[in-house]
C-alpha cells in the first residue's frame, strides 16, 4: 500500500493547484484569474486536503461548513464534501481512498456528524461509507398547456427584486424558511444539534457558496422575485433565468425556489409560468413530492422528465446522528399488544470508523448503544440511505443489503418495525447544489 503524503492546504498557491487538479478529473480547463478569485472566496482554512508528490499536489478533496436537518427538525452540523479530485497519472492508485479516509477522521475530529456530497459517479462512494439519501427529479412545463387553476385562497403578492447586490435579503430569507442553522463561513451558528428546522434533508448554505453562487449567475442575468403574505411578511423567493431564441424555444430554468407557505409556493409557480415570451419552463432536481402538476387545469401540461439522486449521506457519528432525530412520528403506541414498545436493535458496520460499529437500540424514545445481539444488520452506507427516509428497510432487505437476524417481537418483524420507527411525514430533499 502506498503511504500517500496528504497535507492539510493553507495557502493560495496550494489552493488553487488542488483546484486545477479537480477541474481536469472533471475534463475542465484551469479556471483564469478572474474565475479564481470569486473561487478563493470559498475556500475555508482547515477544510482543504491534499496529495502531494513532492511539491506537486496530485490529488484534492474539500468540504464546507454546512448543517443537516434531521426527521423531527434537530439541526446538526455536516460537511459537505466537494472538490474530490485525482490527477490522470495518479487514478487507481489508492489517491482517492487516503483521501476519504482522512476527510472522514478530520470532519470528525471538527465536530461534523455528519457529511453529505453530490457524486458525478454513483459506483465511487458507496465504499466510503456513503448512501443516497435524497433524491429529485426534473420537470417541464409547456407553457400551451400551463392555465393555472383558480386560487382558493386570496391572492399572495408576488414584486420583482430589481437589484440582488450581495444577497442579504434572500440570504435572510432562507434561513428563515429552512428554519435552522446558519451556515456561517466561520462554522459558527451552524445549528450545532440546536434549533428547529423544516424538511429533513436541507443543508445549510455558508458565507462562500452565496458569494459563488450570486456573482457565477449575475453575468447571465439572472431574475428574483419574492412572494409576500397577506400579513406583509416575505415567505417565498424565487430565481430563474430566461433563454430566447428567435428559432427555437424560449426556456425559463427555475434556479431556486423556497416558500414558507404552500400559498407562497403556489403563487411564485404561477407567476414563473405567466412570464410572457416563453415557450417552456423547466426545473431540475426538485422535491419528489412537490405537486406543480395540479397548479394546472391539464396536468399533462407538466412532465415529469426523470428522477435521480440528489445527495449522498455520510455518517460521521452514528451515534450522535441516530439519537438527534424523531422516530415512529404518528404511529400508535405498543407493537403485537401487550404494550410493548416499538423498538428494534440495528447492528452497524463500519470499516473506515471503527467507533461507529456495534449494536444500537432505537425506540420512539430515542436511541442508545446497547450490548444486544442485533435483529437488522447494516452497512453504514445503507444506514445513511434509510436516515432521512428517502429508502425503507424492507426496500434495502429485498435487494439483500440488510441482513435480518431475527424474528421480531409479537406480530411485527425486525424490518417492519425499523420502516415504522423511520418512516417521515415529508419526503427528504436537500434543495441546494454545491
Amino acid at each position: 500500500m502506498i503511504d500517500h503524503d496528504i497535507r492539510v492546504l493553507g495557502d493560495e498557491t496550494h489552493y488553487r493547484a488542488a483546484n486545477n487538479v479537480f477541474r481536469r478529473a472533471l475534463l475542465n480547463g484551469p479556471a483564469n484569474d478572474e474565475m479564481w478569485e470569486v473561487l478563493l472566496e470559498s475556500y475555508v482554512p482547515g477544510r482543504a486536503l491534499g496529495v502531494f508528490d513532492g511539491d506537486e499536489v496530485i490529488g484534492s478533496a474539500q468540504s464546507f461548513p454546512s448543517s443537516l436537518v434531521v426527521p423531527g427538525g434537530a439541526v446538526l452540523p455536516m460537511g459537505a464534501v466537494s472538490r474530490v479530485g485525482v490527477r490522470a497519472d495518479w487514478t487507481r492508485r489508492g489517491v482517492v481512498s487516503a483521501l476519504m479516509r482522512t476527510q472522514l477522521r478530520s470532519l470528525r475530529d471538527m465536530g461534523d456528524v455528519a457529511a453529505t456530497l453530490r457524486a458525478t459517479e454513483g459506483g465511487i462512494y458507496g465504499r466510503f461509507g456513503y448512501g443516497v439519501a435524497t433524491r429529485g427529479r426534473d420537470l417541464r412545463v409547456s407553457r400551451v398547456k400551463a392555465v393555472p387553476r383558480a386560487r382558493v385562497e386570496g391572492r399572495v403578492r408576488v414584486r420583482p427584486v430589481s437589484e440582488v447586490g450581495d444577497g442579504e435579503e434572500l440570504r435572510a430569507l432562507f434561513e428563515e424558511i429552512r428554519g435552522g442553522g446558519r451556515g456561517g463561513g466561520s462554522g459558527e451558528g451552524r445549528g450545532e444539534g440546536r434549533g428547529e428546522g423544516g424538511r429533513p434533508g436541507v443543508i445549510g448554505r455558508w458565507d462562500g457558496w452565496w458569494s459563488m453562487h450570486l456573482k457565477r449567475e449575475k453575468e447571465k442575468d439572472p431574475q428574483v422575485v419574492v412572494a409576500t403574505g397577506p400579513d406583509g411578511v416575505d415567505d417565498g423567493f424565487a430565481m430563474y433565468r430566461v433563454e430566447r431564441s428567435h428559432t427555437e424555444k424560449s426556456e425559463l430554468t427555475v434556479l431556486d425556489l423556497w416558500a414558507g407557505t404552500p400559498r407562497a409556493w403556489a403563487d411564485l409557480w404561477r407567476y414563473l409560468l405567466g412570464v410572457d415570451l416563453v415557450d417552456e419552463v423547466v426545473a431540475h432536481l426538485r422535491p419528489l413530492d412537490e405537486p406543480v402538476e395540479l397548479l394546472l387545469v391539464d396536468p399533462r401540461g407538466c412532465r415529469w422528465e426523470s428522477t435521480s439522486d440528489e445527495t449522498w449521506l455520510r455518517l460521521i457519528d452514528v451515534e450522535e446522528a441516530l439519537g438527534r432525530r424523531e422516530y415512529a412520528a404518528g404511529v400508535g403506541v405498543g407493537v403485537g399488544g401487550g404494550g410493548d414498545e416499538l423498538a428494534v436493535v440495528l447492528g452497524v458496520r463500519d470499516s473506515l470508523l471503527p467507533e461507529n460499529a456495534g449494536s444500537y437500540r432505537v425506540s420512539r424514545g430515542g436511541v442508545e448503544r446497547v450490548e444486544d445481539a442485533p435483529e437488522v444488520v447494516l452497512d453504514v452506507a445503507e444506514l445513511a440511505a434509510v436516515y432521512l427516509g428517502d429508502v425503507s428497510f424492507a426496500a434495502l432487505a429485498a435487494a439483500g443489503r440488510v441482513e435480518v437476524v431475527g424474528a421480531g417481537v409479537g406480530a411485527v418483524g425486525a424490518v417492519e418495525r425499523a420502516d415504522r420507527l423511520f418512516a417521515v411525514g415529508e419526503v427528504a430533499w436537500a434543495g441546494t447544489y454545491f
